[in-house]
């Protein structure tokens, strides 16, 4: 199977059992929108609780707050999201079709990238346990010269982007030779910015109404009251201000299902520090990060750090952290020093002081920021990537299971009767009510037991505890692990315990306190 097989499997699995849903469906759909079904906004919730409680419950230095969608006009233009916030957009003349051109360069990249892959796994056969990659890459001549075209490419591109220069964009297109997806033509137009902001009228009379914008992202949100927690929390730098909440962008080109979307949610955290320290604490979060990450299990392989080398205006250094998605590596979180920049403009544009005075230093200045970012639709869609599995079981059956990892799973546990007579429903009932208040459980007596496995299977539920005859006689049931499908017996009165050592954030959140930098 391949990966694109694989991601619209993923994609019509999500649908088929209430994870997410095209918004509008039956309307035909507004693009690049989506909602959660009854799942999705379970597993949605649960990603959010891991970083919300990580990052503020488990860091005394960070707080968090809730901003407004609207906010002034004028803290855009502090932001420079009016003038500067723009997609660099190409037309292919053939088909109509409109794409980002900083992106078909990078999908050129991925392919050269995919050859060095292929041309390493025939080493790795070829010379087996003698195999030395880091030696091969460096003399074999196909990776070489390959290795050459990437970084051309990459160099003329951020030159290009840097520069704002639209033309070398274009040239750069056009000298490697990429042709459009769909007509599979290179008559392509000129390269052109487009502003990515939503913007809408506010006011009783549309002569009187005033033009704002849905917010693009969440972080202006803490800087404009950067002083207000400060001050009524007595915070001292360094200090964190961390946040959830919608954003907007009009995406010309959204793909990949909920990867880039018009109306999406971010987690954010801006971390205030004494000018001079940023680019320590820069490194300091980037670690912090990446171990919230693999903390989950989900393949330390599938993450890494990929270093800006195009920095946004604000910024003096900044990092992705990218998963191996179907459709390869692509960002999930960004990590940035932004300097003093949006303090700073905030203070000159509003006419307010923005300034922290420190009395150990006896000095009083501009924080500088360090920035943590994270998309929870893309956390969501990095989640069911990882998790959604084809498994050929050794009894000849097939089973499609989602190893979600427990503390996410959107439904920990199903409680099921093995038959729906002789009083087994009314002990599976009994057994549920005692749990559903620590546990978001299902109760399913439908269809035989083993069809009843495979629906949790395929919703990654962790356990399912049957109940039958002999639970009535010893007060004993057969809990079924989702990841191994073993069955242990075990007493009623142990089923919290056991549940609750695997679901409860406890042990993931005992490693990140020890593996802390701070």
């Amino acid at each position: 199977m391949t990966q694109d097989d694989l991601f619209k499997k993923l994609i019509a699995h999500s649908k088929e059992y209430g994870f997410i849903f095209q918004s509008s469906e039956i309307y035909d759909g507004l693009s690049a929108v989506y909602d959660y079904g009854q799942l999705g906004a379970e597993l949605k919730n649960n990603i959010k609780k891991y970083w919300w409680e990580a990052m503020v419950r488990l860091n005394d230095n960070i707080v968090g707050i809730d901003s407004a969608i609207f906010m002034h006009p004028r803290i855009w233009e502090a932001s420079g999201h009016v003038g500067a916030f723009n997609d660099p957009l190409i037309d292919n003349k053939d088909s109509k079709k409109r794409y980002r051109a900083d992106v078909l360069l990078e999908d050129h990249i991925a392919k050269i990238e995919e050859k060095i892959d292929k041309e390493v796994e025939k080493g790795r056969k070829k010379f087996a346990d003698n195999f030395d990659e880091t030696k091969f890459k460096e003399t074999n001549p196909n990776i070489i010269r390959n290795q050459n075209k990437i970084d051309n490419i990459k160099h003329r591109m951020n030159e290009a982007l840097n520069s704002n220069d639209l033309d070398a964009l274009k040239q750069l297109i056009l000298d490697c030779e990429i042709v459009c997806p769909v007509s599979g033509t290179r008559n392509w137009t000129d390269v052109r910015q487009f502003n990515l902001m939503f913007s809408l009228q506010m006011g009783s009379t549309a002569e009187g109404a005033s033009t704002i914008y849905l917010r693009p992202e969440t972080a202006q949100g803490i800087f404009v009251n950067f002083l207000n927690v400060q001050k009524t929390g007595r915070m001292k730098i360094p200090f964190g201000i961390a946040q959830t909440g919608k954003a907007f962008r009009n995406e010309i080109v959204a793909r990949q299902f909920i990867f880039r979307m018009r109306e999406f949610e971010q987690m954010e955290m801006q971390f205030f520090v004494r000018p001079g320290e940023e680019l320590k604490w820069f490194e300091q979060w980037k670690q912090n990060r990446m171990f919230w990450h693999k903390s989950l299990g989900l393949g330390d392989d599938n993450y890494r750090f990929h270093d800006h080398e195009k920095l946004a205006h604000y910024a003096n250094a900044a990092t992705d952290i990218e998963f191996n998605f179907p459709f390869g590596f692509k960002e999930v979180e960004g990590i940035h020093s932004r300097t003093d920049f949006d303090l700073g403009n905030h203070q000159k544009y509003s006419g307010k002081k923005l300034q922290y005075f420190d009395s150990e230093t006896g000095e009083s200045y501009v924080p500088y920021v360090v920035e943590t970012s994270i998309g929870v639709d893309r956390m969501m869609l990095l989640i069911l990537s990882a998790a959604y599995h084809e498994e050929q079981l050794s009894d000849g059956e097939q089973r499609v299971v989602l190893h979600i990892p427990p503390v996410l799973a959107p439904v920990k546990l199903a409680v099921l009767p093995l038959l729906k007579k002789d009083g087994l429903p009314e002990k599976a009932r009994e057994i549920l009510n005692a749990l559903k208040c620590d546990f978001y459980c299902q109760y399913d007596e439908k269809d035989s037991i083993g069809k009843r496995y495979r629906r949790q299977d395929a919703i990654g539920t962790p356990f399912c505890i049957t109940i039958d005859h002999q639970t009535l006689e010893d007060n004993t049931v057969t809990i079924r692990h989702r990841d191994t499908m073993e069955q242990q017996r075990t007493d009623i009165s142990k089923i919290h315990e056991i549940i609750n050592e695997e679901v409860s954030f406890k042990k993931i959140f005992e490693k990140l306190i020890n593996q802390s930098k701070f």
